[in-house]
């Protein structure tokens, strides 16, 4: 027990110590200046400090609190244990364990361990949670979960989401970015979503924009309003195309898909039935596509597409394809396509090797039952285009 009541009292008493100096220091620092801007302002926590009450209504260049800190605005560096507040705005970087809070504009930097709110300005933000931000933004801003602003000219970095309303520049996020106007470059773990992209979007799941200028790359799906360079799975684009076909090829695999895309690239998904197979009979096939030389009645489309055949039991069935195959109008709206395709097998069972007989070349696992083999194919069907 004695051990422990003196260890805290000789802690204690050092926190004293510490506190005397710096405001020794500061008062020794602050007595050749004039009480209204430029000075050197350490303290505690307020009215803990060298500028007392009259804390709020003054201007610094530095100021260091163990605690926390009021000003009415920092022309240089300002430092605290948990938090800085100042009215006005602040010009240099202002460091906080926890929490920056600035009224007005910034020039410089916010680093916080936690948050960062000010009303934009010329300066970037770094906090472990998240940066809000109420006006405009000419920076960068990296927050752990989440940067909010009204716009950037610069770039956002979030672990989870970015919301903005303009953003000049480009958004990083491990969930979603919003942007509610315009936006640059967007790449998010889930989504992204904007009114018009002067760019490209890049999502693990959805892209969401009315106007893009570049490309939308989504693990799934693309929504627009006008887009020519989506790559995605399912691409609904207003001014776009769409397609529901019945196709076949080479192995008896017949395929209900659904083709959608803008003018140039386009997104396959489908379902079907193979007519050799005993056991492996359920088909399924994903892909991507693209048009070439398109006139009113003519174009060639080349398409790279992964098929699947399940019996949902022991066994596996996929082949990658590459075709090509001219597709003509015989209506509006209803077109005919087919050619050749190269294609590589990759089975484990007999069915899956008996579906074609002629092979280029063939490669077998010696540690396994792999048949894996490269061989030239065809396909072809019908579309109807809405």
């Amino acid at each position: 027990m004695n051990f422990t009541f003196y260890k805290i009292n000789t802690q204690l008493m050092a926190l004293k110590a510490i506190t005397c100096l710096l405001l020794s220091i500061a008062g020794l620092s602050a007595s050749g200046q004039n009480k209204a801007a430029g000075k050197i302002h350490v303290g505690i926590i307020y009215p803990l400090s060298t500028n007392g009450s009259h804390a709020a209504l003054d201007t610094n260049n530095l100021s260091i609190h163990l605690l926390a800190g009021i000003s009415a605005s920092e022309q240089g560096a300002s430092f605290a244990g948990i938090s800085n507040i100042v009215r006005n705005g602040t010009k240099g970087f202002q460091f906080a364990a926890f929490s920056n809070h600035i009224g007005k504009q910034v020039e410089g930097g916010l680093f916080a361990g936690f948050l960062n709110t000010y009303a934009g300005g010329d300066a970037f933000a770094v906090a472990g949670f998240s940066n809000v931000a109420t006006a405009d933004v000419k920076g960068a801003q990296f927050a752990g979960f989440a940067n909010v602003s009204k716009s950037v000219k610069g770039a956002q970095f979030a672990g989870f989401a970015n919301i903005a309303k303009t953003v000049k520049g480009p958004q990083f996020a491990g969930f979603i970015n919003l942007s509610k106007k315009d936006a640059a470059l967007q790449f998010a773990g889930f989504m992204n979503k904007a009114t018009d992209v002067k760019g490209s979007q890049l999502a693990g799941f959805i892209n969401i924009a009315k106007k893009v200028k570049g490309a939308q790359i989504a693990g799934f799906i693309n929504v627009a309003d006008s887009s020519d360079y989506p790559i995605g799975i399912i691409n609904i684009v207003k001014n776009g195309e769409k397609g529901i076909g019945i196709s076949t090829d080479e192995t008896l695999t017949t395929m209900l898909s659904f083709r959608s895309g803008g003018k140039v690239l386009y997104g396959i998904i489908g379902i079907g039935y193979n007519f050799k197979n005993t056991d492996e009979v359920y088909a399924f096939e994903a892909g991507l596509g693209a048009h070439f030389f398109q006139s009113p009645t003519f174009r060639l489309n080349a398409e790279i597409a992964g098929t699947g055949l399940e019996s949902f039991k022991a066994g596996e069935y996929f082949k990658t394809s590459f075709r090509l195959m001219p597709a003509f109008k015989i209506s509006p709206k209803l077109e005919i396509f087919g050619g050749p395709s190269v294609n590589y097998l990759n089975t484990n069972t007999f069915e899956g090797r008996s579906l074609n007989k002629s092979y280029i070349n063939t490669w077998e696992n010696k540690w396994g039952n792999n048949f894996q083999a490269l061989y030239i194919g065809y396909g072809g069907g019908i579309q109807y285009l809405f």
